[in-house]
């Protein structure tokens, strides 16, 4: 299949890089874009889509893919309004954070057909500030685009197909999962840490924020020292705080059980630390954190990488 044109719903941080990307690495065709007003008139002026159509069934209208890239809620709502209404040769796709509850719905909405009809997908890039105004061409250059066929899914097919290959022009690292062992995945590797940083950063403005500073009598300026002292290590491990609520909701809820089984995991690491810290099993702790880096360092991958099944 020759894709013409795609609709991106949702044109902010991923969609509008998507749209980027995709024009910077030759495709040829035209983007819709489907979005609110003010947005969709930002993104036909920077150059991301060729028209905005704030009606997400009208902006699908002649599209061969929709990419689907809103808040997970959203992104469910929405297989929910444009399944029933779009022809069987389009294939909606996703951009989604978790993949257990999108696919569901997938499955109730299109029944037998769905394999045909959606494929999920999650690419494991973005920036701590959201918005159009951060969209980069080359955000997902060398980064894991996740893809959550279903069983006997045949991804080099029709739609599905023309859609991967697309994908690879970016120079992505596909990888394949099953939407249940992704949504485990990502609650370690991708969640979880959201849910540290915030969790050190609102700690921090607890003990060192004005309020606080204000009632010991100090300097309102000590968190600013604090981030002055704090150096590189401090921005790494905060960095991602700064993401919003309205993005991270969705994701909580869609997957809480296996973001609470990641945190209580990490709390008990926490707790062995804390009462280690004068102890011969501080060593230990180090030796396995050290492990972990140098697996990291040495390049290893999920033996699914790259490995489509046709």
């Amino acid at each position: 299949m020759r894709i013409e044109q795609i609709t991106i719903v949702g044109t902010g941080l991923i969609g509008a890089s998507f749209a980027l990307a995709v024009r910077k690495h030759g495709f040829q065709g035209r983007i819709v874009g489907s979005d609110r007003g003010e947005v969709l008139e930002k993104a036909c002026a920077m150059g991301a889509i060729d028209q905005g159509v704030a009606e997400p069934i009208q902006a699908a209208r002649g599209s061969q893919i929709v990419l689907l890239a809103t808040p997970v809620g959203a992104i469910i709502d929405l297989i929910e309004r444009l399944g029933p209404v779009l022809q069987p040769h389009v294939l909606i796709t996703d951009a989604g954070s978790t993949k257990n509850e999108i696919v569901a719905r997938a499955r109730a909405v299109f029944g037998d057909a769905v394999r045909d009809r959606f494929l999920g997908g999650h690419p494991m890039a973005g920036k701590e500030n959201s918005g159009l105004e951060h969209a980069d061409a080359n955000l997902f250059s060398g980064a894991a685009w996740l893809l959550t066929p279903l069983e006997n899914q045949n991804l080099l097919a029709g739609a599905s197909g023309a859609y991967v290959a697309l994908l690879e022009t970016l120079g992505v690292r596909i990888m394949t999962f099953a939407p249940t062992q992704h949504d485990r995945i990502c609650a370690w590797v991708s969640q979880m840490p959201q849910m540290v940083a915030t969790a050190m950063a609102g700690a921090l403005m607890e003990e060192f924020g004005h309020d606080t500073a204000a009632q010991q009598g100090t300097s309102a300026l000590q968190m600013a020292d604090v981030n002055a002292v704090g150096g590189r290590a401090l921005r790494d491990m905060t960095r991602i705080a700064s993401s919003p609520h309205s993005m991270w909701r969705d994701i909580a809820l869609t997957n809480a059980s296996n973001i609470e089984d990641a945190l209580h995991r990490l709390e008990q690491r926490l707790a062995h630390i804390r009462e280690n810290l004068r102890g011969a099993a501080l060593r230990e702790e180090f030796e396995q954190a050290n492990q972990f880096t140098e697996t990291r360092r040495g390049g290893k991958t999920h033996d699914s990488e790259s490995k489509i099944q046709g």
